[in-house]
C-alpha cells in the first residue's frame, strides 16, 4: 500500500507539473559541456541555489577538473540516508545541422521536450530535486536524510569521481545511492538496473617502414602493418564469438539463481530488434540469450581501424603504420588492471613489436538483487507507474557505480526516467514530459517507501 501522505506528494507534483516544467526549460537551456569547459562553472553554481534553497548545505566542491556539487541535508540524526547521484554536464551537440531545433534552444514537440542534456542527465536529476521539493512542501521534512551529488565530468569518463570519493569518504556516508539515468526498458516499463558494465578503452599501435612505399616495389619487401594488426586480433578473439587471451574469462562470475529469473522475464522481441538493427543474426555466439549479452558477459569491440589510403579509385600505397582503437566491456569479477595485464601480455607474446596504449578505464559494479533496499525502491517505482518495473541484473554500458560499491562499499540502484528512444549523446536529444513528472513522483515514492523501512 502507498504510504497516506504520498497520495498528497503526488497531487503537489500535479499541480505545480506546468512550473516544474519551466523550470526545466530554464536549466536544460543552460550549456554545460564538459569536454570543452563551456557553462560549467555557472551552472554548478546555479544548482548550489537550488539546492540551497531546499535547505540542503550545498557547495561546489573543486577538484582537479570541474567541480563537483555536494549538498546534505539531515532530517533524521542517526536514521538512514540515502545518496542521489546524477551530473550537470553534457555531451557536445554537433553535428549541429541534425538538429530540428537549437539544441540549447529547449522546444517542446508532441509531448516531448527537444534539448541537449534534456534526458542525459539533466531533466532527471532534476526530477529528483523537484521530489525533495515536493515532500518538503507537503510535509516539511524529508522522509530520510539525503545527500545529493552531481558530477560534473561524467561525460568525460568520471576521470576524477574516484578520487573526489576516498577524499571525502566522511562526507558521503550514506546506506545507498540510487542512480537516475539512461533509458527505461525498451518496452517503455519502468525499470530498476542492479550493476553496469566497466570499460577499458586502448590503441594497438603497429608500424613497418619509415615512411609510406609503393606497393610493387616494396610489397612483399616491407611488412605491411595492416596485416600485422590482423593477425593479432584474429589471435584475440575467434569466429565463434569467444575472446581467445589467456585467463580472459577467468573472474566472470556466473548469475545468480535471482539474476538467472530476472534476466529470464524480461520482454524481448528478438525479430523487431533484428529488423530495427537491419540485421540477419545477432553476433556469434549465435545461441547466446539476449540479455545475457548485456548484463552477464563481458565484450571486446574493435571501435576504428585505421591505415594506409581510403579514398576515391586506387592508390598502391604500403602504409607505413596502421593502429586500431578497442574497448572491452567488463562484467563484476574482472578488474581493470587485471584485464588491461592480460591483453598487454597476449599483445607481448603474438606481436611483441606492436605498441599497446591504455587509454580509459572504469570499474564494473554489481548489487545484489536480493538487497533489503531492493524491495521499498520497487514499491516507490510501482506506486508511481501503477506497475511492477522490470529488475535488470545489469546495465549493458558502463557508469561509475564502482565509485559506491567498490570505495564506499554501498549498494547502488539506477532507476532511469528517460524514454527508452531518448536520443541521448545525439542530435534531437528528448525527453517525454510525462515522464519528466513521473520521474519526480518515482523519487518521492522511493525516498518515503525506503524512509517507512525506519518505523
Amino acid at each position: 500500500m502507498t504510504p497516506t501522505a504520498l497520495s498528497d506528494v503526488f497531487a503537489h507534483v500535479d499541480t505545480h507539473q506546468h512550473t516544474f516544467i519551466e523550470r526545466l526549460i530554464d536549466y536544460v537551456r543552460r550549456p554545460s559541456i564538459s569536454a570543452h569547459g563551456l557553462g560549467i562553472a555557472e551552472v554548478g553554481q546555479f544548482l548550489v541555489e537550488q539546492l540551497t534553497a531546499l535547505g540542503l548545505d550545498t557547495e561546489l566542491v573543486p577538484t582537479a577538473g570541474w567541480p563537483v556539487v555536494l549538498g546534505r541535508r539531515t532530517d533524521h540524526p542517526g536514521g538512514l540516508t540515502v545518496m542521489l547521484y546524477g551530473h550537470y554536464d553534457v555531451q557536445p551537440p554537433d553535428p549541429l545541422d541534425q538538429w530540428l531545433s537549437p539544441p540549447f534552444e529547449p522546444t517542446i514537440r508532441n509531448g516531448r521536450l527537444y534539448a541537449r542534456g534534456v534526458g542525459d542527465n539533466k531533466g532527471q536529476h532534476f526530477a529528483n530535486i523537484l521530489a525533495l521539493e515536493s515532500l518538503l512542501a507537503v510535509q516539511g521534512r524529508l522522509p530520510v536524510n539525503v545527500i545529493v551529488v552531481l558530477e560534473g565530468e561524467e561525460e568525460i569518463g568520471s576521470p576524477r569521481m574516484a578520487d573526489f570519493v576516498r577524499q571525502h569518504r566522511d562526507r558521503l556516508r550514506a546506506d545507498l545511492v540510487i542512480t537516475s539515468d539512461g533509458p527505461v526498458h525498451e518496452s517503455g516499463q519502468a525499470c530498476i538496473h542492479f550493476g553496469v558494465r566497466g570499460i577499458i578503452s586502448f590503441e594497438l599501435r603497429a608500424r613497418g617502414a619509415r615512411r609510406d612505399l609503393h606497393s610493387g616495389n616494396f610489397g612483399g619487401v616491407a611488412p605491411n602493418p595492416i596485416w600485422t594488426l590482423v593477425h593479432l586480433l584474429a589471435t584475440m578473439k575467434n569466429d565463434q564469438g569467444q575472446v581467445t587471451m589467456d585467463g580472459f574469462y577467468d573472474r566472470v562470475l556466473p548469475p545468480t539463481t535471482l539474476e538467472r529469473q530476472a534476466l529470464d522475464s524480461l520482454p524481448i522481441d528478438v525479430a523487431r530488434v533484428k529488423a530495427e538493427l537491419g540485421l540477419t543474426e545477432f553476433d556469434a555466439p549465435h545461441d547466446r540469450p539476449y540479455y545475457d549479452r548485456l548484463s552477464v558477459f563481458p565484450t571486446f569491440t574493435v571501435n576504428g581501424f585505421h591505415s594506409g589510403y581510403g579514398g576515391p579509385g586506387t592508390k598502391t600505397v604500403l602504409p607505413s603504420e596502421a593502429f586500431a582503437k578497442c574497448d572491452i566491456r567488463l562484467v563484476e569479477g574482472m578488474t581493470v588492471e587485471d584485464t588491461f595485464a592480460k591483453v598487454e601480455a597476449h599483445v607481448k607474446k603474438h606481436a611483441p613489436d606492436v605498441e599497446f596504449i591504455r587509454q580509459g578505464s572504469m570499474e564494473p559494479s554489481k548489487t545484489p538483487i536480493e538487497s533489503p533496499f531492493t524491495e521499498p525502491i520497487r514499491q516507490g517505482v510501482a506506486a508511481a507507474h501503477g506497475q511492477d518495473p522490470l529488475l535488470i541484473p545489469a546495465l549493458g554500458g558502463s557508469l561509475p557505480d564502482y565509485v559506491f560499491t567498490k570505495i564506499l562499499g554501498i549498494p547502488a540502484f539506477l532507476v532511469p526516467y528517460a524514454n527508452a528512444d531518448e536520443a541521448n549523446h545525439a542530435p534531437n536529444e528528448n525527453l517525454e514530459l510525462w515522464r519528466f513528472i513521473a520521474g519526480i513522483k518515482t523519487g518521492a515514492a522511493m525516498l518515503t517507501y525506503l524512509g517507512a523501512m525506519q518505523s
